[in-house]
């Protein structure tokens, strides 16, 4: 009897059917599209956060100075 054909290393982790393809190659772009969302949300919502803290100190800073009577240009 011959020897059974080897399977190529490239072959080893491969699934072989027409949907197993489709995950296993559709996968990666979908996690890669995940982790970039989570990435913007995180910056973006840190962004609004600073600028709504920004937005209170800055509207205590101009009650301070028109309560004291001063021009704050001067």
């Amino acid at each position: 009897m011959g020897a059974a054909p080897s399977i190529p290393a490239y072959h080893v982790g491969m699934p072989e059917s027409f949907w197993g393809n489709v995950i296993f190659s559709v996968t990666p772009t979908i996690l890669l599209g995940l982790l970039f969302w989570f990435a913007m949300r995180a910056i973006i919502r840190a962004d609004r956060a600073e600028r709504q803290t920004f937005s209170e100190i800055e509207a205590e800073e101009r009650a301070r100075i028109e309560k004291q009577g001063a021009d704050p240009h001067e």
